[in-house]
């Protein structure tokens, strides 16, 4: 007998589109009807993302995405902004600050995800910049029956909007009131946008590929940086310090920037290659607990049982105390991935793993690297004299309870192109909607430090280190793509998910409705940056006995609410071309499509 799943695993051979919310994945969906291939479908979806989660991702944020394409092999999409060039240690230092602020201009990198949606339509897609863009348009013109939790989101801050962001009040809260839940919701300011970056393109002549160069550069250099910095000149902004601060961005930042390609970090981990961004995302951190996982036999414990949660737990917070210490933009500072990633390191990291709970932070020694490792054992024991405002983005919860995190797309074509995308940032909560476009800018730069040499201190040009974290994984020709929302937890959500459908069997749905858990043990990435020592949570329905197992071993077990820890998506293409996706049936909103 078949197990029961919340929803089925969708399965074809034309194509899947997977994605945190419907709409999204239907228009997908629309893409690959149409004759679009995967790359085409993840750019549609995403930018509907932003129209449809605006809580969550907008056009001013971040984007990494992670691909293989059947023409040029695997990729990674690097749409994360750098710090503006007047984004010193020095400046921050003499506003008095300890930490960046979670929101506001100071938090301000430059505008990714736009650019990196075009840089993926131009180079691997094959439709218009118009065919790219106009379900978007649509639903930001016409209307979108909004989430419930988007409207909670708004409700929360209808007040601070009014009284301090008065550009966001006129778009979320039209005629004062904040939109009901499922009511229709239009945002005709960046459906304006939209509608003219598409003008410019055109207007540009030339091929689809001139067109979509076009639209870059007037985002860049055009109207829209036009309209950020006339908003930029004269705004100072209340954010979480509880002071108005300016912004540091220039136009030069925006206009000397563009999206990139790079090539995936790998690690091969039973049979499958495991592919993920550099270390300016927190990619890195799963193949680390990879790596550790080795070397113990998962497959013989229960995959919902006490010993399979703590060992995964006690892998996570050694993966993640590295993280802490040695992730930062490759491009600006040496780091010891390759050691990291190597046998002996983490044979030697698998055998601190012992019966019970570690309470310390445990980075590893890296020969000539040892100062980062003390520097974060220091920063973690810090008192930064910040209220706790809660340990998920975005980070407004000192003036709404509404915890919000990311959206996440996977998509798979009838050619076997594969896209795995975790659009995020310039949610509503960041910052006020810049005048004329609809949409805020990010607050990515909360992620840098304010201290001096460590590959995430605060400098100019350089990447924050983000909890961004897109995955591919390939097996004797099949493929797999998936992730998740969720910050910190993102990689400790696809870990689990991925160690029971590799060692266990779960398909991808029945991994889906499996309960999930986490650790909060390790410094938070955003702020204001909270450690909660030995604290994890998971969810009620793991085997019984199991989480009084866990608390006897030393464990601080949250247990939370059935149904709420993970976002997960993902889909599979078999060597065969048998497709399959599926979605988490948490929050009600995510959807697998396809045939």
């Amino acid at each position: 007998m078949t197990a029961f799943t919340t929803r089925p695993e969708i399965r074809g051979t034309f194509g899947v589109v997977t994605s945190t919310h419907w709409i999204a994945s239907s228009v997908g969906m629309s893409v690959l009807e149409k004759g679009g291939n995967a790359f085409d479908a993840a750019v549609a979806t995403g930018l509907v993302l932003q129209v449809v989660e605006p809580h969550l991702n907008g056009p001013a944020g971040d984007l990494p995405a992670i691909f293989h394409s059947v023409k040029t092999g695997n990729g990674v999409i690097a749409a994360q902004g750098p710090a503006p060039a007047a984004a010193t240690i020095e400046h921050y230092r003499g506003l008095g600050l300890e930490l960046i602020p979670g929101s506001g201009l100071l938090s301000t990198v430059v505008p990714g995800a736009f650019d990196g949606w075009m840089l993926m339509l131009r180079d691997h897609g094959t439709i218009t910049l118009r065919e790219a863009l106009e379900p978007a348009v649509f639903y930001a013109r016409h209307g979108h029956p909004m989430l419930p939790r988007v409207a909670d989101t708004i409700a929360g801050l209808a007040r601070y909007f009014a009284d301090e962001w008065p550009s966001s009040a006129e778009v979320w809260t039209p005629k004062g009131a904040a939109p009901e839940a499922h009511a229709l919701f239009r945002n005709p300011g960046v459906a304006d946008t939209y509608d003219r970056l598409t003008q410019a393109g055109e207007a540009a002549g030339g091929d689809r590929v001139a067109q979509i160069d076009a639209a870059r550069s007037e985002w860049a250099e055009g109207f829209v940086a036009q309209a950020i910095f006339d908003y930029l000149k004269d705004a100072e902004v209340h954010d979480v310090s509880e002071r108005r601060n300016r912004g540091v961005l220039a136009p030069e930042d925006m206009a000397g920037w563009r999206a990139s390609f790079e090539a995936p970090l790998s690690y091969d981990y039973h049979g499958w290659t495991v592919h993920k961004t550099g270390p300016w995302g927190q990619g890195p951190v799963l193949l680390q607990a990879l790596a550790i996982l080795k070397h113990f036999d998962l497959a013989a414990m229960d995959p919902m049982g006490e010993e399979f949660v703590h060992t995964v737990i006690e892998a996570i917070k050694l993966a993640y105390a590295d993280r802490e210490a040695y992730y930062g933009d490759p491009d600006h500072s040496e780091l010891p991935m390759e050691h990291l990633l190597s046998d002996a390191y983490n044979a030697d990291r698998a055998a601190l793993i012992g019966r019970d709970a570690s309470m310390e932070q445990r980075p590893g020694r890296v020969p000539g690297f040892e100062h980062l490792a003390d520097a974060y054992v220091a920063r973690a024991a810090r008192d930064f004299q910040v209220a706790q405002v809660g340990a998920q983005e975005p980070t407004m919860a000192h003036l709404t309870d509404r915890k919000g995190d990311t959206v996440h797309l996977d998509v798979i074509d009838r050619w076997g192109n594969c896209v795995s995308a975790t659009p995020s940032g310039g949610w509503l909560q960041s910052n006020p909607i810049i005048p004329g476009l609809g949409f805020p800018l990010n607050s990515r730069a909360q992620m840098f430090w304010l201290e001096e040499g460590l590959p995430t201190s605060l400098a100019p040009g350089r990447r924050p280190r983000t909890t961004l974290t897109p995955t591919l994984a390939e097996k004797d020709g099949a493929r797999l793509v998936f992730g998740t929302p969720g910050g910190d937890q993102q990689d400790q959500w696809q870990l689990v998910w991925f160690l029971r459908f590799v060692h266990h069997g779960l398909d991808l749905q029945q991994g889906m409705d499996a309960p999930l858990f986490h650790s909060m043990h390790f410094q938070g990435s955003f702020f204001p940056r909270a450690v909660a020592t030995g604290e994890m949570m998971v969810e009620p329905n793991v085997t019984p006995g199991t989480i009084d197992g866990l608390r006897a071993r030393g464990h601080r077990v949250t247990v939370a609410e059935p149904w709420t820890v993970g976002r997960l998506t993902a889909a599979l293409r078999q060597a065969d071309g048998v497709l399959s996706a599926a979605a988490t049936p948490r929050l009600m909103q995510a959807y697998a499509v396809g045939r």
